[in-house]
């Protein structure tokens, strides 16, 4: 992973880490790690903490893991977990040997818990969920006690221990800390360290039918993989007294703990809970649909992890929440994807067009230039014949004043062939639909230049009907119609800013050929139309193509009006 941007400058999580290295605090280490949940998929939010984790590793010639903060089998399963091990190599992160789960640490945690009940810091509480949350109280007011904080030691062991055997059911007791009930933070009032879950472990199996909380094991999980810097987003910053708290009275290793803002970004939803409504209502077609702010749903829309990483590097770290501008997003993947992406011809609506004056059955073989921003591409071959297909949009048959393209009368030029000129116009005799454009073509202009120096306003794309391929195109917007879709007023329920036009599908588009043997994943920019990406559903009869962004920067409007 290249970061060399974000090394560039120092925001304050490096401050931080420089400081420590000057004053030799963890003996000159640095040891970073980055601890998904694996209940769901990861989104572009991760990938900040994934660049930022790693990236910091890399600058600082230390040592990245990968763990898996698996405290919940009813959420949790091994698909989520392949699936994050896929996106985060793909963003390109690398752990090497370093790869963890918190269950790997169960026993540990166990003995753990065994110790604060004997030090008098745990109780094993009856109450059930709903009069924990009752007696923990109100952020302005005091929580009172649980009538079974003041079991045993003897009797708390014993209980935790029959918990631990099975021979309670579930919700019937926990394992609770015993801290303050009037402490002003409300993670301090006595938390749930485990509960009774009867239930499989998708790497544990039946061995456990009590878990640890994630609270209790998060801390310890970094204490236990020796973690100098913890760096997590701002939610978890009232989390962090806690934290302490339990490395404190268990005299272990103390990890220090650094918040930063999370990620928002425009026309986004960056929250697992509020996904899964997507997902699960059915507004997607699923975690990786290419309107998901997912990896895996960016990495099928075609989006690069160069562009994601150079997206992360750009906004840097704060301290407080703020929001991004999906146009930066954007703008990142085209910077991107103009360097790489190969150009390619492609008619999306097509219009038949017969070149009268042209030999019937001839063919020719154009030079095309593959990516004017990288000469080592080369060229290639498009076939020119008789009968093409141009787009619907680029002709009109009694155009405005302003309208440049092909009609009636007009010469356009055709992108490394020929100026044609529309001399007829053929019509549906029933709808009026005009189905075909009758064009002539001057020989001495191939290459798209006139010897006798005259000049046309446009120049367009199109393809040679017999050679063309014909690909199902999907053309994607943006999820949500509201910039910031869970800003609603009351009442109003935020799905409601689903945009129903989120997607739009075109069927027998028309490809030129040399993409017959383009696979998954393969980015092209079609001429004119933005930048596209070979999908997953593609079969050997018919490619399907996702646009992955337009060509028109957006973000470079918004700059441009900033600085005036």
């Amino acid at each position: 992973m290249d970061d060399t941007k974000a090394s560039s400058s120092k925001d304050f999580i490096r401050t931080i880490i420089d400081e420590d290295i000057r004053t030799n605090k963890w003996g000159g280490k640095v040891v970073t790690r980055f601890p998904p949940e694996p209940n769901a998929y990861l989104h572009i939010g991760h990938a900040k903490s994934i660049c930022l984790n790693y990236g910091i590793s890399q600058e600082y010639n230390g040592v990245f893991h990968l763990r898996f903060d698996d405290t919940n089998p009813c959420k949790e399963e091994e698909e989520f977990v392949e699936s994050m091990i896929e996106d985060i190599r793909w963003l390109g992160a690398d752990w090497g040997d370093n790869l963890f789960y918190a269950s790997d640490y169960y026993d540990q945690l166990y003995e753990w818990a065994i110790k604060l009940i004997k030090d008098g810091k745990a109780y094993v509480c009856d109450l059930t969920s709903d009069q924990i949350s009752e007696y923990r109280g109100k952020w302005n007011e005091p929580g009172k006690e649980s009538p079974y904080r003041n079991r045993s030691v003897e009797e708390n062991l014993d209980l935790f221990e029959r918990m631990k055997n099975g021979e309670f059911d579930e919700g019937s007791h926990v394992l609770r800390a015993k801290i303050d009930m009037a402490a002003s933070n409300m993670n301090m009032r006595d938390p749930v360290m485990y509960r009774i879950l009867k239930v499989s472990h998708h790497r544990t199996g039946d061995k456990w039918c009590i878990y640890p909380t994630y609270d209790f094991t998060h801390g310890q999980s970094d204490s236990i993989e020796k973690i100098t810097h913890s760096l997590c987003t701002l939610e978890f910053e009232d989390h962090r007294p806690l934290y302490d708290w339990y490395i404190e009275q268990l005299g272990i290793h103390h990890t220090q703990q650094i918040e930063f803002a999370r990620l928002n970004i425009t026309y986004m939803v960056l929250s697992k809970r509020k996904l899964v409504q997507v997902v699960e209502n059915n507004y997607v077609s699923g975690w990786d649909d290419p309107r998901m702010p997912t990896i895996t749903g960016l990495r099928r829309r075609g989006y690069t992890p160069e562009s994601i990483r150079d997206f992360c590097s750009r906004i840097g770290m704060a301290k407080s929440d703020n929001t991004v501008e999906i146009e930066l997003l954007e703008h990142c993947l085209r910077e991107d994807l103009n360097k790489r992406a190969n150009r390619v011809m492609s008619v999306l609506k097509p219009l038949k067009v017969v070149i009268e004056n042209y030999p019937d059955g001839k063919t020719e073989e154009l030079d095309a230039i593959n990516n004017p921003e990288d000469e080592s591409a080369g060229t290639r071959k498009v076939p020119f014949s008789k009968v093409l297909y141009i787009e619907q949009d680029d002709f009109m048959e009694d155009p405005p004043k302003k309208f440049f393209r092909l009609a009636p009368g007009r010469e356009v030029r055709l992108r490394y062939a020929y100026f044609i000129k529309c001399v007829d116009v053929v019509k549906d005799e029933q709808t009026g639909e005009i189905i075909e454009l009758r064009c002539t073509y001057d020989p001495e202009t191939r290459g798209g230049n006139a010897p006798d120096g005259r000049k046309v306003k446009t120049t367009m794309h199109w393809v040679s009907a017999e050679h063309a391929i014909e690909a199902d195109v999907r053309l994607y917007d943006r999820l949500f119609t509201n910039a910031n879709p869970l800003d609603v007023d009351e009442g109003e329920n935020w799905l409601d800013n689903i945009n129903p036009d989120s997607l739009t599908v075109l069927e027998s588009c028309r490809i030129e050929p040399s993409l017959k043997n383009a696979k998954p994943q393969d980015r092209f920019q079609f001429e004119r139309l933005g930048y596209f990406c070979v999908d997953k559903d593609s079969t050997s009869d018919k490619l399907v193509f996702n646009r992955t962004v337009t060509l028109r920067d957006e973000w470079a409007k918004i700059q441009k009006s900033r600085k005036k």
